[in-house]
Order: structure tokens, then sequence, then C-alpha cells
């Protein structure tokens, strides 16, 4: 099951990987608006955007541009788990979506998610999963999701 992108809106909005330059365009400043995420020098953006590029489709980081604006108004991630369960099965893992809060109602989380999702297909997971808090519960449950389980964290800082 799609997410709805039927939004006329919506549709000027492209998805694609995240490139080197987007650290200008305001992406760790939309991460912020997701969570605890301090700022990130040059370097560390560059060595860990290098690091990630080397896995190849194993983790995808997508982000949407405003054209306008020249910045980063939405962002997503996933990362393929290889397993021995399933016939040595994959899973995709959804993490890190956010919308920017001046860009929301423009179905881009939805946009963000069927990108998301869609490379978790393409890759031969048998399904993806995500966390999200109970307010977002209803929004993934409109892009296909279904509550499974019960989440459950450690910090070790």
């Amino acid at each position: 099951m799609q997410c709805d992108n039927s939004s006329t809106e919506g549709q000027k909005f492209q998805v694609r990987k995240l490139d080197i330059s987007d650290k200008s365009k305001g992406f760790i400043e939309l991460l912020q608006q997701l969570t605890v995420c301090d700022s990130v020098s040059d370097k560390e953006f560059k060595d860990r955007f290098q690091e990630l590029s080397s896995l190849g489709d194993d983790h995808v980081v997508c982000v949407i541009e405003d054209s306008q604006s020249g910045k980063i108004i939405a962002t997503g991630s996933v990362f393929i788990e290889k397993k021995f369960i399933r016939n040595c099965g994959k899973v995709g893992h959804i993490e890190d979506v956010v919308v920017d809060s001046n860009a929301r109602g423009k179905q881009l989380g939805k946009k963000i998610i069927a990108f998301l999702s869609d490379h978790a297909r393409s890759m031969g997971c048998y399904k993806v999963i995500l966390d999200c808090s109970s307010e977002n519960k209803t929004f993934y449950e409109k892009c296909g999701f279904k509550q499974k389980e019960i989440q459950m964290v450690m910090y070790f800082t």
C-alpha cells in the first residue's frame, strides 16, 4: 500500500538523495526540529556523508529541497538490515523523518515515506519498520503502516 500522493502542490517537490552541499541548505537545522542535534562542523558532515555514501544503497538519506528558497524542507533515511531469519531476508528501518514546520500540510512526509519504502522494497526487504510518537501514529497509518508490538529503548548517554 502506497501513501496517497495526489496533492498537486506536493507534486512540485521532488525527493532525492542527500548531497554534500545540503548542509549549507539547512539540513542540520531541519534535523534540529526533530530531536537533539548539535551543530555539526563542515568536516564532521563531510566525514559522515562519505561514511554513509560508502554503504551504497544499504543506507539512504533522502531530502526534499524547496527550489524557490533553496532550503531542505523534508528528510528521512532508511537502512537495510541483513538477517539470517526468513531465508537470510532483509528489513528496512526508516528513521529521522521530519518536515519543516513551515512546510507541513503539503504531503511532503508522505513523499519521503513512499520514497524510503519503495527503496526498501527494491532492495528485496520483506518488510519496512519504524518507530514513531503516539502523535504521529495516524500519519503513518495513512502511509500503510500498522502498529505492532511495543518499542523499547536503552540510552547510553
